[in-house]
């Protein structure tokens, strides 16, 4: 298919752009255009993010905190020192994106609005996401599908950084032709039983300019896992964000095993955070962790996963 292109160099030029419904954000397209080459989107235009300045920066506060534009690619964000020595977990989860071409193409802000993997929805089988009846991966093939159910779909969301973002207690910034919002990453992606025509809060007109991070959330011990079946260049069987704050408090979050990241509960990390735990309390509190899961007939082994990468990052984290 054919489409118009645009370059704007504002944000209130791409703004107005994207009012056009049949218009679409383009960060660094890795994920944009199989979607159209897979007949799931048909834009009249795309509208190219990359050429506004401020979409290309990541700025230091004197806080600590520091925003994130949306079209910082995937590979700069895993270098950045700054990033690395304040926000681990991000880097760690941006350089285990995909490939290195991957990484130096895609942008945060299209990572964070890619669509879901699920094989039914890309091949335009029977699926709800394409106004289908039913969910096809519940009863069929649905091994790298969700553990957490959120919904009629039980595809995943592929985002690493999304993960690690939502332990950082990141906000997303949006804009649209009538002004700008800022929303929670906690919030920012939205499970099937919200909505399954998007996989983000993001209305008609909508797009994600930068991200920030809070500068409470710098520092202490973080870290990023990420379990794949190939072992690289590939999405998540099961990851894991986490990180103990320099004021105790600790966050633990899942991906993979849900249609949006997966926080696991207040209880568990606050236990985890008081520490004085023996190996027994640690293996206790990550099959906790997993109590609520209703795996489907294919994926149940991403459990077992689930808990290992618990283990892991519990023991670091009351060690370290």
């Amino acid at each position: 298919m054919s489409f118009a292109y645009a370059r704007p160099e504002s944000w209130e030029s791409a703004a107005a752009l994207l009012q056009d419904a049949t218009s679409q954000p383009l960060g660094g397209g890795t994920d944009l255009i199989p979607l159209i080459r897979e007949h799931q989107q048909s834009p009249t235009r795309v509208v190219d993010l990359r050429g506004i300045a401020e979409a290309r920066r990541i700025v230091r506060m004197d806080d600590g905190s520091v925003t994130i534009g949306a079209a910082v690619t995937l590979r700069e964000l895993a270098l950045d020192v700054t990033l690395r020595e304040s926000f681990p977990a991000l880097s760690e989860a941006c350089h285990a994106v995909g490939s290195y071409a991957l990484r130096a193409m895609g942008t945060l802000g299209g990572n964070l609005c890619q669509h879901v993997r699920c094989w039914y929805f890309r091949q335009g089988h029977e699926c709800l996401r394409l106004g289908g009846t039913h969910c096809s991966a519940q009863r069929g093939e649905n091994q790298y599908h969700a553990v957490f159910q959120q919904g009629p779909c039980v595809a995943v969301h592929p985002s690493d950084p999304a993960v690690a973002l939502h332990a950082l207690e990141a906000q997303v910034h949006v804009q649209r032709a009538s002004g700008a919002r800022t929303v929670p990453m906690a919030e920012f992606l939205a499970p099937s039983r919200e909505r399954l025509d998007a996989t983000t809060v993001l209305a008609p007109g909508e797009f994600v300019t930068a991200v920030t991070i809070p500068a409470h959330s710098s520092g202490g011990v973080q870290l990023y896992e990420k379990s794949m079946q190939r072992g690289a260049w590939d999405f998540a069987l099961v990851s894991l964000a986490a990180l103990r704050r320099p004021d105790g408090e600790v966050r633990l979050v899942l991906g993979g095993v849900a249609n949006t990241p997966w926080r696991v509960t207040d209880s568990i990390e606050e236990d985890l955070a008081s520490g004085g735990l023996a190996a027994e309390d640690i293996e206790t509190l990550a099959q906790r962790a997993l109590y609520d899961a209703t795996p489907l007939a294919g994926n149940a082994y991403k459990l077992d996963i689930a808990a290992a990468l618990l283990r892991r990052a519990m023991g670091r984290l009351v060690t370290s």
